[in-house]
């Protein structure tokens, strides 16, 4: 079983397709951050395996179960993958994944959704946009907001619109595109523990989807269904579910 040249991903990036379900795989694909693997000689396959080698996230999508599982049987390190199947593949894998790596597994659901309405204002007079003049404001953010990702602090900001609450010259809460694709632009938000409350992720999210619907794309909003405060976050903005996903992991 071979990886896929970065030729070759591209190939695979348009099979896959561009929907607020597939963008962090788009974005891997496209990026060249990842191993690849299909079932099958492209165009035609009937699965594919891409896996983010920054996050160790493992993205699965398939015609044929048994294709996928093909594919994933002979990862190495398939105990510390983080699987994200189609919930009507999950318990069949999951099952295959935990007698081959001898250890039970846990199931995690993903919803993703989409801002399909002109995104609603909550302005606050301390939310900025960042602009290039703000790298080093960026590249020195503390931990808890900090972007943690393949790109430097430069590509972050030119990637798609990035907002930020700054005091005392350091940023608080952050609202960034984590990726961008033709369609869509997803966003991502984080707040220092003791800055949470007060309505900053809220207003900084609301500034970035009102930017990408601007460069013509539409918002996407990913979480975990236990994240209750990024889903309340989501609804107050407009956001809509369009599909959901699970995470298999394994557990010693």
């Amino acid at each position: 079983m071979e990886k896929l040249t970065p030729e070759e991903c591209l190939i695979l990036a348009d099979i896959i397709g561009d929907t607020p379900t597939t963008l962090n795989v788009l974005d891997c694909l496209k990026q060249g951050m990842c191993r690849a693997y299909v079932f099958g000689n492209l165009p035609d396959i009937t699965a594919s395996l891409v896996i983010d080698t920054l996050y160790d996230d493992a993205f699965c999508f398939a015609t044929d179960v048994d294709a996928l599982w093909h594919l994933l049987e002979f990862q190495t390190d398939l105990e510390s993958l983080n699987i994200n199947v189609d919930p009507i593949y999950a318990e069949t894998l999951g099952q295959h994944i935990s007698a081959k790596t001898d250890s039970s597994v846990k199931y995690y659901v993903e919803i993703h959704q989409a801002l399909l309405e002109p995104a609603r204002s909550y302005s606050n007079e301390i939310v900025r946009l960042l602009t290039l003049a703000d790298v080093e404001l960026l590249a020195n953010a503390p931990a808890g907001v900090r972007i943690n990702s393949y790109q430097t602090p430069q590509r972050t900001i030119t990637t798609g619109p990035v907002a930020a609450v700054i005091v005392n010259d350091s940023i608080v809460s952050i609202a960034h595109t984590y990726a961008c694709s033709d369609l869509h632009g997803g966003i991502s938000v984080s707040t220092l523990e003791e800055w949470r409350g007060k309505g900053y992720a809220t207003s900084a999210a609301s500034l970035v989807a009102q930017q990408i619907q601007a460069m013509g794309k539409v918002p996407v909003w990913s979480c975990g269904e236990e994240n209750i405060a990024s889903l309340r976050t989501a609804q107050k903005l407009g956001f809509t579910e369009v599909s959901r996903r699970i995470d298999i992991v394994a557990t010693s």
